[in-house]
């Protein structure tokens, strides 16, 4: 394989790795804290947020940070993908599909 399938696919197990791992460790299942963080949000918005959006929201500070060139941090490419991949999970159970388990 070459080397840039390896570094993406080594972003992605990074990622599936943070998100079962350390920071559920750390913050517990992501289903329960972003719906915790939304709650937050929506008294501090005054609009209801959900917790796919707390995630999509995060995943835009990401890219935002990962688009400064002079300043390359390979945190912000995993922490991106694990947040993408949380929002999926998190807007498939929020529209009942029933088969997704967090």
């Amino acid at each position: 394989m070459s080397g840039h399938y390896e570094e993406t696919t080594d972003l992605m197990v990074e990622a599936s790795d943070l998100i079962s791992g350390d920071r559920k460790l750390d913050y517990g299942d992501f289903l329960r804290n972003h719906q915790d963080i939304a709650k937050v949000w929506s008294v501090v918005l005054g609009t209801p947020i959900s917790a796919h959006q707390v995630t999509l929201c995060m995943a835009t500070v990401k890219i935002v940070r990962a688009s400064q060139k002079k300043n390359y941090k390979r945190d912000n490419y995993v922490d991106a993908i694990a947040y993408i991949s949380m929002t999926n999970a998190l807007q498939k159970k929020e529209n009942g599909d029933l088969w997704i388990r967090i």
